[in-house]
């Protein structure tokens, strides 16, 4: 009966765009294309299209695409204008009725000023909503100091309003009160389980391949589904389809070659092209370290990874094309006798886009396969280990209605878990999961004045639950004036996946993967527990300025309300067997129902000009969690939080760039020890002789998370100088400083030695690459 309901539902949304494209197009003329870098044949994306002498005109998206519908009848200009080429004009002649399909080639200015024109950057926050959104390109990333001369999406991050760091070594990411495993992260379409190496500071992003990065710190669109927080969409871009090139990096970290070239070459006069790009990272800090960082640690620091991702493009004369790709990462840990930890990510896909002739509709659709494993061993001889691996495919159409858009998809998604972890009780917990997800969406944009709003629904379904999850969402905008703008979003989200973590850690290093179990409570809070989906409601309220003398202020409220959250029961003691069947659920359930609120405000101030960038980020935030019995706050629930970071670029030639990030962060919470004891688990059963047995140690905690760490505090340094040897080389120096203040943050405490390790401490370091 869903099924059929849906079935009609979705023929019914789809005839009625059918009828209005065909309507509209049937008076008018659409102007559609893709918008290239003439010396790469790389999409120019995020850059404006319009028709001169008129307000018609649209941006292209991540694949350089722009559509221009509902144009009258006539001779136009086609004007494309974006930072760093020369202005671009065409003439068209649009007859009503017909789609003129153009590929646009710009050319890179033969003198690069420095300058920022965001005219096109503020006509998108015009006509978009962009509420708690982050686009993320490489010349941003290339603002934050580049640790060891190499930039790294995860230090971007760092910086971004709403999100927590929990530090340079084992860092996470939590995202306005989310968790990582409530954060979604894709890489060309492919969910990625884990995108942060454990030493902090990079991440298995390559910056030189990435095209776009969107950050929603919360209220995303319902084309996202399966996480209640937060999204991460990483999109790399294709290879240089003119020539070979690319790039070869070393610093006391790691090193980095990048390659990439055409198989077949781009032309302009039509024609389809292919390419290539490459991309390996190394990791040998592990070793470098105990020559040029003995004083952090006398056995040096025992991180290592490393990264490989590869990708072939092919590219159709009208622009539809095809990517392949595929990847795989390491990582691994060595902090003996304390804790030995590693993980490996493989994957690959294909994804590709389709546009038909005769129609103003885009279609794109992915599959790709991911797999993730991890294992923490402790000193405690009680290993944790994690699995997981999975296939994700979908479908999705867009149609263009001048300004406004309509979107929808299909989604198919199957999973298996497993997992295998200790209590404080020392009790084993483990899981073996499969599951499938499946889910449609319907998103529609309208720009009606001043107002631009953006309505949209999802629909996935558990078939390892038999539940279906509705997802209603809804963001909007309004221009107050043309430098004031105020805008909301709202929305329910509901997930499958939990992780598991461990009260034995002051710093968890452990996030263990699994799909929400069946052995729940009851009852949660005095009410049944009827679904076994974790949900969280967004309300996020927002204002943007733009102010005089090149600066902008973006200010977010929000509140997350975690409805329900499903955890590892850290105080199981008791099997759930029949036996037991007397016990209460808290004692003896492998999992425990809790719920939750996340708010707060993040000020984000913005200067860009010429020469100049500067971003300062103020975070307040309050997290708290509710078990049925207590309630506490969470080990990343950060009260404060404070990141400036400026760029300067100078020189006669500029040439030179110095770069500067500080980061201030208040202390997160722990849970404290109050003593030790003999544990003895009676293996022997009534045999056991107690008074001979070796016990092992046990802890007696304090009151849950109810002390804090210190602050945090962290200041970067980059100095880099540039020299141009040829036409397509240069070579680039770096020289950068991490946490110049030599301060002392606390990376990990071990309980049983009573041993606190620190973060790192001030790490200079020199890099250079070359770009040929």
């Amino acid at each position: 009966m869903i099924s059929k309901k849906l079935t009609s539902l979705y023929f019914l949304c789809f005839l009625i765009a059918c009828i209005i494209l065909k309507t509209s197009s049937a008076q008018t003329g659409n102007i559609r294309g893709f918008v290239y870098d003439k010396s790469s044949g790389e999409p120019v994306i995020f850059t404006t299209v319009y028709l001169k002498g008129t307000t018609i005109g649209a941006a292209t998206d991540v694949n350089g695409y722009f559509s221009i519908t509902k144009v009258a009848p006539g001779t136009y200009t086609i004007m494309v204008t974006s930072l760093g080429f020369d202005t671009l004009r065409n003439e068209v002649k649009v007859a009503a009725g017909e789609i003129i399909s153009k590929k646009l080639f710009l050319v890179k200015n033969a003198i690069n000023i420095k300058a920022v024109d965001v005219s096109a950057e503020k006509q998108d926050y015009k006509t978009d909503v962009k509420m708690s959104v982050t686009k993320v390109t490489p010349r941003e990333i290339k603002q934050i100091p580049a640790i060891g001369g190499e930039p790294d999406l995860a230090q971007y991050l760092q910086v971004v309003p709403g999100v927590i760091f929990t530090g340079d070594q084992g860092g996470q990411l939590y995202i306005r009160g989310g968790t990582p495993i409530q954060n979604k992260v894709l890489l060309d379409g492919m969910i990625i389980y884990n995108p942060f190496h454990s030493i902090g500071l990079f991440s298995v992003f390559d910056t030189d391949i990435i095209s776009n990065a969107d950050i929603y710190t919360g209220g995303f669109p319902a084309q996202y589904g399966g996480r209640i927080s937060a999204v991460m969409d990483v999109t790399t871009r294709d290879g240089n389809k003119k020539r070979f090139a690319g790039k070869v990096s070393v610093n006391p970290f790691a090193a980095k070659l990048t390659l990439e070239g055409p198989l077949k070459k781009q032309k302009e006069d039509g024609g389809g092209s292919s390419s290539f790009v490459l991309s390996y990272k190394n990791s040998y800090l592990d070793q470098t370290s105990k020559t040029f960082y003995k004083y952090a640690n006398e056995n040096g620091l025992p991180y290592s990874f490393g990264d490989l991702y590869g990708k072939v493009s092919f590219n159709g004369a009208n622009g539809s094309k095809l990517n392949l790709f595929g990847f795989n990462f390491q990582d691994q840990v060595d902090y003996s006798p304390v804790s030995k930890f590693n993980w490996k990510s493989g994957g690959f896909g294909a994804k590709f886009i389709v546009v038909p002739n005769g129609s103003s509709m885009l279609m794109d659709g992915i599959f790709a396969f991911s797999k993730y494993q991890m294992e923490l061993q402790e000193a405690d001889e009680k290993p944790r280990k994690s699995d997981i691996n999975g296939f994700n495919m979908g479908l999705n159409f867009t149609y263009f209605f001048g300004q406004d858009e309509f979107k929808y998809g299909l989604e198919v998604a199957g999973f298996r878990t497993s997992f295998e972890f200790y209590n404080i009780a020392g009790n084993k917990l483990g899981q073996e999961e499969n599951t499938t997800e499946f889910g449609t969406y319907f998103n529609y944009k309208k720009i009606i004045g001043k107002l631009v709003i953006e309505p949209g629904i999802r629909f996935q379904y558990y078939s390892s639950l038999t539940e279906l999850a509705i997802e209603p969402r809804l963001s909007a905008k309004y221009n107050v004036t043309d430098k004031i703008r105020i805008k909301a979003a709202t929305g329910i989200y509901k997930q499958n996946f939990l992780s598991t973590t461990s009260d034995r850690d002051v710093v968890n290093f452990f996030y263990g993967f699994l799909s929400a179990p069946d052995n729940l409570p009851a009852e949660f809070d005095g009410k049944s527990v009827d679904s076994h989906l974790q949900q969280a409601n967004h309300l996020l309220l927002g204002t943007e300025f733009d102010l005089p003398f090149h600066f902008s202020l973006n200010v977010e409220a929000y509140i997350k309300n975690f409805k329900q959250l499903i955890n590892v029961n850290k105080n199981k003691i008791y099997d759930d067997v029949a036996a037991n069947a007397n016990k209460p659920d808290e004692l003896k359930k492998d999992f425990i129902v809790e719920s939750g609120i996340a708010k707060g405000i993040d000020f984000a101030l913005k200067f860009e000009y010429k020469r100049y960038y500067l971003w300062a980020v103020y975070s307040l935030g309050y997290v708290d969690r509710y078990d049925g019995v207590n309630t506490y706050s969470p080990v990343f629930d950060r009260r404060h939080n404070v990141n400036l970071v400026g760029a300067y670029t100078f020189g006669k030639s500029l040439l030179w760039e110095a770069n500067a990030r500080f980061n201030y962060g208040s202390g997160f919470p722990f849970t404290p020890t109050q003593g030790f004891y003999p544990y003895l688990n009676f293996a022997g059963g009534i045999n056991t002789n107690y008074t001979t047995d070796n016990g092992y140690l046990g802890i007696i905690y304090g009151d849950l998370n109810s002390y804090r760490l210190p602050d945090y505090a962290r200041l970067d340094i980059t100095l880099k100088r540039t020299f141009v040897i040829g036409k397509n080389s240069n070579l680039e120096a770096t020289a950068s400083v991490i946490n110049v203040l030599n301060r002392s943050n606390i990376f990990y405490f071990d309980r049983v030695r009573y041993q606190r390790v620190d973060q790192l401490p001030i790490m200079p370091a020199l890099g250079v690459n070359m770009t040929f």
